[in-house]
């Protein structure tokens, strides 16, 4: 490409600046567990932009921007939080309820319906907007749900609902 047709300038300048971050068209419903860490994460975001902004021109520019970037996500996703109450039935999964289930192998599962912004599938917290969290949302105890996975639809088994 020639050069004639590339503005240096702009090109510097976007460069430096992070790619927003994308906030989901789901509802935000949150746990008051995942109300508390948006709180938290938004002050630790303060926090260290304050730090930086506090060292003049000897802060570091990039971490400031990609501060600012994660601040306005955050503040976002906070304002728009919708608290549920907290799970209290044991026949009908809700957001904040554990659910075991079991797969069409037998195999058990144990997970907590929650935000997207708590979700750690690792820990056994799913977004209740994810394809196993619509699966289970308002199921009862005793009930065969379809799973509709990337990998191929799985029936599975409402075994265990648990308040929290």
């Amino acid at each position: 490409m020639s050069r004639a047709f590339v503005n240096e300038d702009n090109a510097a300048a976007q460069a430096d600046q992070p790619v927003e971050r994308q906030v989901s068209v789901q509802p935000n419903y949150v746990t008051p567990a995942g109300h508390g860490l948006l709180q938290d994460k938004v002050a630790e975001l303060q926090a260290l932009h304050n730090e930086q902004s506090a060292l003049g021109d000897q802060a570091d520019k990039q971490l400031l921007v990609n501060l600012e970037r994660d601040l306005r996500y955050f503040h976002q996703r906070l304002q728009s939080a919708q608290v549920v109450p907290p799970a209290t039935s044991t026949s009908k999964v809700q957001i904040g309820s554990w659910v075991t289930y079991a797969d069409e192998q037998g195999t058990e599962r144990r997970v907590q319906l929650v935000g997207e912004d708590q979700a750690i599938a690792a820990k056994g917290l799913i977004n209740w907007g994810s394809p196993l969290g619509r699966a289970l949302l308002g199921a009862q105890l005793g009930d065969e749900v379809l799973w509709q996975r990337p990998a191929g639809d799985q029936l599975i088994e409402i075994i265990r609902i648990e308040a929290v």
